[in-house]
């Protein structure tokens, strides 16, 4: 019984797989002054409504971009799973080649990433990722990870615009009906929301260009959902891209787990 904890910077994924099938899930704040006690008293709660305990968790694998959260969430699978966990970019054996020019630069989220993408989708890939940054990562038909373009989430530039500019309010990212809007807020709404589908568009269109060959184009993240038919640029959304790509980096490191 295999608990997958996921943590990017605004949102952590807590997911069990049985050995089948994921059997549950649950998301937190990401809090990196959380220490593991707090973690097992959040988590203890959710495992029992699930009918699940501490005790049948049998393994755990790690992926963060949160570095001073790792020291936690080590401690919470070892003080109470009684495991070592895997860590993504620390004990893990991925599997792929990472080329880049810093390997050690890049993060667990991308690494899982392109995994969980390799193993679904064949041939070269571009694999959009949107949370509080939106990654493009290159992954080649081998598995390996090429390269990447990062900008700014669209939650991120929604919220830059409402502390910068005196005048802007804070307003919910949604699809609006139209390019111009009528009001400040139908406005913001329509600039940041068309403004980051000409982004995915113009980005996903250079890096094929770029590349040279076929490309299929994978969308992932909190936000993912936001874009689904607003573009033809993006292929497939896939929802569960890191969890299963955790779950394979599991399944290669047998000993270790």
């Amino acid at each position: 019984m295999l608990l997958a904890i996921e943590q990017g910077n605004t949102n952590t994924l807590f997911a069990v797989h049985d050995g089948a099938n994921w059997i549950a899930q649950w998301r937190a704040a990401t809090d990196s002054s959380r220490t593991a006690d707090e973690y097992a008293v959040w988590l203890s709660q959710l495992l029992n409504m699930a009918g699940l305990q501490f005790g049948v968790l049998d393994a755990c694998i790690i992926s963060s971009v949160v570095p001073q959260s790792i020291f936690n969430l080590r401690n919470l699978s070892r003080r109470y799973f009684h495991v070592e966990p895997l860590v993504i970019g620390e004990n893990a054996e991925l599997g792929i080649p990472v080329r880049i020019t810093k390997p050690a630069e890049a993060g667990a989220d991308r690494l899982v990433n392109a995994i969980g993408a390799h193993i679904v989708y064949p041939g070269d890939l571009i694999v959009i990722d949107s949370g509080t940054a939106t990654t493009f990562d290159v992954v080649a038909a081998d598995g390996g990870l090429e390269g990447c373009a990062i900008a700014p989430g669209i939650n991120l530039s929604m919220e830059a615009l409402h502390t910068a500019a005196a005048k802007l309010p804070r307003v919910a990212i949604q699809r609006p009906e139209h390019v111009v809007g009528k009001d400040t807020v139908e406005a913001m709404q329509a600039g940041v929301f068309w403004g980051y589908i000409a982004l995915i568009e113009g980005l996903v269109a250079r890096i094929k260009a770029e590349w040279g060959r076929p490309m299929t184009v994978i969308g992932t993240g909190g936000v993912a959902s936001l874009f689904h038919g607003a573009t033809s640029a993006i292929d497939h959304f896939d929802p569960d891209l890191t969890i299963r790509g955790m779950l394979e980096i599991h399944r290669r490191n047998p000993a270790k787990a």
